[in-house]
């Protein structure tokens, strides 16, 4: 019987462009019947040959056939040595954490996604770790930040929502002369724009529910390690003994989403450089959020570490009246949480995906009620702008 694990020579995928790893992921087909696909192995435990003999597998909470192949899939995307699939992009991100010890410290980004925010202070502030948030595009309150006990550097690129860019090189060359590990949140980019591991970060965390599943019918989360077999290993440890893996249903579906990655990328990449310009004509809209402008303070960051600007943006109109109203009035634009689908979501992030931030933070950001974050789709641009118009002006 053919073994999973020897099936394919892992080294083999770096010969091929992006485009074609994520179509042929780690495996490339079944192994043993071929398939194309790689089939949904709906099953809780494997049977043995015999005494001293496996096939690999034995209980899928240790590992399942097809969220192996999602997880090798996304180290070989993201150019590290373990991939590990979590039931959210929440689970992924408390597996992280977990790697901190009671007093110990953790730098993170400023305006980081709230979800985050509450497992930083509401989960492991019980359990003694302390926490800094510093704007990551301000090098210098990076470095202002760091205290001896200091053990890692969270970091969102661009942030969510307020579009700020990390240096990840220059953080990282500051987090290893502080003894810190550094944490790279790619979910905004995906590795087919940006590859936190190749400049110079520890770990990747993506909430896979969004680009890389794509398709906004499944919850997931993704961790993939650089190179270092220790951190990898105590994951291992906390997946198994949380609980927290992807079924193989949901495995699945993020294979399936990872297939169109790229041409997905490309058109949200595209339909957003478009609305982005357009809100900048709007009279009521005061503000526009979007890395792809050449007047955003941090442009040429990056420019220097990705090769795309993703599908997100935010801005800022002039009242919370209007706000309402936009909610109220789009059509083929859905008002609902989320991002990084087929389709266009629009999202209330004071009130939503940041609701368990405290409302002076909130107001220091910029996350007031008049501020917006719009997840660009896959449809028309044209119909996109369309809609938006008619919701914000008719």
């Amino acid at each position: 019987m053919k073994n999973f694990s020897n099936y394919v020579d892992f080294d083999t995928k770096e010969n091929l462009h992006f485009e074609s790893r994520a179509v042929h992921g780690a495996l490339g087909t079944e192994p043993l019947t071929g398939a194309v696909s790689m089939p949904i192995f709906q099953a809780a435990t494997f049977r043995h040959p015999e005494l001293g003999n496996s096939t690999g597998f034995a209980y899928s909470r240790l590992a399942n056939p097809t969220r192996q192949e999602l997880e090798r899939t996304m180290a070989i995307l993201e150019g590290g040595i373990c991939g590990f699939a979590f039931s959210s992009g929440q689970a992924a991100n408390m597996s992280v954490f977990s790697l901190l010890n009671p007093g110990e410290h953790v730098i993170l980004s400023d305006d980081i996604y709230g979800g985050t925010f509450r497992i930083v202070g509401d989960v492991f502030g019980r359990y003694g770790i302390e926490h800094t948030y510093v704007d990551m595009s301000d090098l210098k309150e990076v470095k202002a930040a760091i205290r001896p006990e200091t053990k890692m550097f969270f970091v969102e690129t661009p942030t969510n929502p307020m579009m700020k860019v990390a240096d990840i090189r220059a953080i990282s060359d500051i987090a290893k002369e502080a003894g810190a590990l550094l944490v790279v949140d790619n979910t905004f980019l995906t590795p087919y724009f940006q590859r936190p591991l190749a400049l110079g970060a520890d770990i990747v965390t993506h909430s896979s529910t969004k680009y890389l599943g794509g398709h906004n019918d499944t919850i997931s989360g993704i961790v993939v390690v650089k190179d270092s077999q220790e951190i990898a290993d105590k994951i291992q440890v906390h997946i198994k003994s949380h609980g927290s893996q992807l079924a193989p249903l949901d495995s699945f579906l993020v294979l399936r989403g990872i297939k169109t990655l790229p041409v997905r990328m490309d058109r949200h990449n595209e339909n957003a450089k478009k609305v982005a310009a357009w809100l900048r004509t709007q009279p009521k809209v005061r503000k526009v959020y979007y890395v792809g402008f050449e007047d955003h303070k941090d442009y040429a960051v990056t420019k220097k570490q990705t090769s795309g600007f993703g599908g997100m943006v935010s801005f800022t109109v002039d009242s919370s009246e209007t706000v309402r109203k936009i909610l109220k009035d789009v059509d083929m634009i859905m008002f609902a949480e989320s991002l990084g689908g087929t389709e266009t979501l629009i999202t209330y992030p004071t009130t939503q995906t940041h609701e368990d931030t405290p409302k002076d933070i909130k107001e220091k950001l910029g996350i007031s009620d008049s501020f917006l974050r719009m997840s660009v789709g896959l449809e028309h641009a044209e119909d996109i702008i369309a809609d938006l118009n008619r919701a914000m002006n008719a």
